[in-house]
């Protein structure tokens, strides 16, 4: 029996979890079963979850040991760094064999692993350009519904997450099993789609070119209300448009600049610190540090040793 396990987290979207659920853990009758689902979270208790509602989960992190599948069912906020506990159980995980797959938001707690870079992913078409800011050696691909290395799987939006478990579940046990199992479930066993047709238009490409040059220049000082001024919008059609054209607030876009020309100084530049602290527009080394390690999952001192460049 394929033991499937569910790696859950406050607070937890319902439906990607859904996903995993009605593909790996519903019994049918009139159906083999060939998987045990089961679900775990750091730490076991009350897990508060999107449906307005707490579910119990009594498992921690040592079910991920003998799991051969985990589910990461999105995470969110997706900013949310992994806990020491949570990035060495996903690493045991694989390092042992297991099968790492992501629904949605998902990707962003694996790519926090490294185990996706130099290599290609897909999420959410809102959340694909934060991807790729945030996670520069991971090869985002935004139409994909999903993208599958053998060892670690990514998928689009929530409804791709049964695109991508029935995918594995023809993978481990054939098209037939897949196409009745996709039956019983009135879904189609396989799309050709991709995303680009759910999505939005993108921002004007020289608007959004010379957003991008104004506010790289201005990163010391910049501030969300400059951001309005340059594009002639108030603050509240600055935000949504930053939520239709990126997935995310302007204030978030603006720190995620920040930190890349920050790592992009740590890479490049012999500065301090406190000095990068400064022309990035992050006041202090503390204020910094502290980003950093929320965006990056590792301190600007210990980035700038392994990526210095040479």
């Amino acid at each position: 029996m394929h033991r499937v396990v569910a790696l859950v987290r406050p607070v937890q979207s319902t439906f990607e979890l859904g996903c995993a659920v009605e593909v790996f853990g519903t019994k049918r009758p009139e159906m083999p079963q060939h998987y045990r689902f089961e679900t775990c979270t750091e730490t076991p208790g009350p897990v508060p979850t999107t449906g307005g509602y707490a579910m119990s989960v009594s498992q921690d992190l040592s079910a991920l040991d003998t799991a051969d599948t985990v589910i990461i069912p999105g995470w969110l906020p997706v900013e949310e760094p992994l806990s020491d506990p949570v990035r060495r159980a996903l690493l045991r995980a694989h390092a042992r064999g297991a099968r790492l797959v992501t629904i949605c938001s998902g990707v962003f707690a694996l790519a926090r692993t490294g185990l996706l870079d130099g290599r290609s992913a897909t999420t959410h078409w809102a959340r694909a350009e934060q991807l790729r800011r945030e996670f520069p050696r991971v090869r985002v691909e935004p139409d994909r519904l999903y993208v599958d290395h053998g060892d670690v799987a990514t998928s689009a939006g929530a409804g791709a997450g049964f695109d991508l478990c029935l995918h594995l579940v023809r993978h481990d046990h054939g098209a037939a099993y897949a196409a009745l199992l996709a039956r019983h479930m009135v879904l189609p066993p396989h799309r050709e789609v991709g995303q680009t047709q759910h999505a939005p238009p993108p921002p004007p490409r020289d608007a959004l070119n010379g957003l991008l040059k104004w506010a790289d220049e201005r990163l010391g000082t910049a501030s969300v209300d400059d951001l309005a001024a340059y594009l002639g919008v108030s603050p509240r059609t600055l935000a949504r448009r930053f939520a239709k054209w990126f997935g995310t607030s302007p204030g978030a876009w603006l720190l995620s600049r920040r930190v890349a020309a920050a790592r992009t100084l740590l890479e490049e530049t012999d500065l301090p610190v406190e000095a990068i602290a400064a022309r990035v527009g992050l006041a202090s080394a503390v204020n910094l540090r502290r980003r950093f390690r929320v965006r990056t999952g590792t301190t600007p001192g210990a980035y700038r040793r392994a990526f210095r460049a040479s």
